[in-house]
């Protein structure tokens, strides 16, 4: 028989065990989701919706900025940048109904002189450990990273580096928390490098040299291959690191020498496509990075989508494929519209559905098979749609603009099925 100290540490167990189950079908906790790759685990989810069609609420966003809502528990947090003062800041909303509970800025001044049309200063995501905020941002010509507390007070801020990209696009790189660690990307033409920081109290804990590399993308940590590996494109090449030292794996080359999309992967294979100057996608075989297959699609800013067996992207071409991920072979492809858009946002799957969302703000939502293009709803939500949809507790945010003469307004919108 068990003892009853032992029974009731199993009773935690089972609970804290459903605890993180409900977390993460009830949050979005990290860039990409639950797991780090845009698969959510929210059981339902709206299928058809508008700007006055199936939503929750709406509320104005100040300022301008691509970063996808980070949510925990009751609260949504953004980053965002104001043009007129220069300042950049993280906001905290009520995710019952909208209403803004803190702002807090962090930054004044510095912002780069020269910006791609389509970056913002405050493109990246937060990142949180669950008690933490983690936030980064480029001004006075470094990256800086800031943490604060759930209720916006600063813990500590940390400079990571020069930032001299070979390219005066700005800056895109999501922070990722990876157990006591939050890893930083600043790849330019200086001084490249992936830094590890205690959560903490923001001590450097490793650093990855990555010399000569100038690229825009974000890591993720997967479990693959039998081993947690750190993976990041860019520099032309795939990388793979341990994430506890940063000790290199392997590396593979790529056709690109900037990438911006954060790779994907299932069991045994990763899948990365860049960029410049050249279009690539490639699929690798993460127990030693031998090349597997590639082929010309060009999935620059945005990333792709593994599930199943298959890849599935959104092309800068405004093509939608899908790919067998153990070679490559092309399944299926169609034209996400009778004219060509633009896209920028990553796709995000929920029961077996997969949403592609375009700049123009408007969604195509598809079955996630391989036995042909099947698609069931299109969605259309303002004007511009740059940052990537959130899908988690049934309810699907999105951050849009809508542009009316020149006067451009920010919303979030909570959407769900009424």
């Amino acid at each position: 028989m068990f003892s009853k100290s032992t029974v009731g540490f199993f009773l935690l167990c089972v609970v804290a065990i459903l605890s993180r189950e409900v977390d993460a079908q009830n949050d979005w906790s990290r860039w990409r989701g639950p797991s780090g790759n845009g698969i959510a685990e929210s059981k339902t989810a709206p299928l058809e919706w508008g700007d006055d069609e199936n939503v929750i609420w709406k509320t104005k966003v100040p300022g301008r900025g691509h970063a996808s809502p980070l949510i925990v528990e009751d609260k949504i947090f953004l980053t965002t940048a104001e043009k007129k003062d220069q300042t950049q800041s993280v906001i905290c909303f009520d995710r019952k109904d909208g209403k803004t509970l803190w702002a807090t800025e962090v930054n004044q001044g510095g912002w780069p002189k020269r910006m791609h049309p389509k970056n913002t200063h405050a493109t990246s995501t937060i990142a949180t450990d669950g008690r933490s905020l983690f936030a980064v941002f480029c001004h006075h010509n470094n990256i800086h990273l800031v943490a604060l507390d759930l209720e916006g007070q600063v813990l500590w801020k940390k400079d990571v580096g020069v930032y001299s990209p070979a390219y005066p696009f700005g800056y895109g790189s999501t922070p990722i928390v990876d157990g006591a660690r939050v890893i930083v990307t600043n790849e330019n033409q200086i001084k490249s490098a992936i830094v590890a920081y205690d959560t903490k109290t923001g001590d450097e804990v490793w650093r990855i040299d990555r010399t000569g590399v100038s690229s825009y993308s974000t890591p993720v940590v997967a479990e693959v291959a039998g081993r947690r590996q750190l993976l990041i494109s860019g520099g032309g090449k795939v990388a793979s690191y341990d994430p506890e030292t940063g000790d290199p794996i392997w590396t593979t080359k790529a056709n690109w020498a900037v990438t911006c999309g954060t790779m994907v992967w299932d069991k045994e294979r990763v899948f990365a496509s860049g960029g410049f100057p050249g279009g690539q996608t490639i699929g690798i075989d993460a127990r030693n990075g031998e090349k597997l297959w590639d082929n010309p699609a060009k999935v620059y800013e945005q990333s792709m989508l593994a599930f199943e067996g298959f890849v599935f992207a959104h092309a800068d071409n405004g093509v939608l494929y899908c790919w067998r991920a153990a070679d490559g072979n092309e399944m299926w492809k169609q034209k996400f519209s009778k004219r060509r858009v633009a896209v920028s946002a990553s796709p995000v799957l929920v029961n077996r559905n997969l949403y592609f969302t375009a700049e123009n703000g408007e969604t195509v939502v598809v079955e996630a098979k391989s036995e042909g293009y099947q698609e069931i709803a299109r969605n259309q939500l303002g004007d511009e749609a740059f940052a990537s949809q959130v899908i988690c507790g049934g309810r699907l945010y999105a951050r849009v603009a809508v542009d009316r003469g020149g006067a451009r307004q920010e919303w979030l919108y909570c959407l769900g099925e009424r």
